[in-house]
């Protein structure tokens, strides 16, 4: 995990490396999350049901972290399911070990502080984003500052994510690339 001045090969043994196949579910909404994952490789999203639709939230890529922190942290069932997209080679960790290791390594409780912070603002800008913007000038901010979601996601998952039909977004695409 990047940003950690760690001797990963004291903690290993807390760790699972993994190989999953595309469209794997790794969790299931209303389950209760036990595990979290470091991508090594791959792309991961999560998403939840609404009224028989799956809506994407959010991608997540190399060198990121992945849980449904909330039922992670709390043990109460989660709100999201988590499923690998691509391929993907992932450290698995335990709630157990997870806790285990924020206890022992320092400055880990500070690492994870800055990426729950990070991923806060993250919704925060997700949240106007869907109040304040258009589909297009959404799409057009994924373009900008998120190139590679457009590179690497299924468009149908795309369309999700921004809120709107795969046709939508087909629309959108075309008229922004004219």
């Amino acid at each position: 995990m990047p940003g950690l001045n760690v001797n990963w090969e004291d903690y290993s043994h807390l760790f699972r490396e993994m190989s999953i196949p595309a469209k794997t579910l790794l969790l299931r909404e209303g389950e209760i999350s036990r595990k979290a994952y470091f991508i090594r490789k791959g792309c991961i999203r999560l998403w939840f049901n609404s009224n028989g639709k799956d809506i994407t939230f959010q991608f997540f890529f190399e060198n990121e972290a992945i849980s449904s922190i909330e039922s992670f942290r709390s043990g109460q069932p989660s709100v999201f399911s988590i499923e690998t997209i691509e391929p993907s080679e992932v450290l698995m960790i335990t709630k157990k070990n997870f806790d285990l290791f924020m206890n022992v390594v320092p400055g880990y409780k500070e690492y994870v502080q800055d990426i729950l912070f990070q991923r806060l603002a993250h919704y925060s800008k997700l949240f106007l984003s869907r109040i304040r913007d258009n589909p297009q000038k959404r799409y057009a901010d994924l373009l900008k500052n998120y190139p590679h979601i457009v590179q690497r996601v299924p468009q149908h998952y795309i369309a999700s994510y921004l809120g709107i039909t795969p046709v939508s977004l087909s629309r959108i695409r075309n008229k922004i690339h004219r």
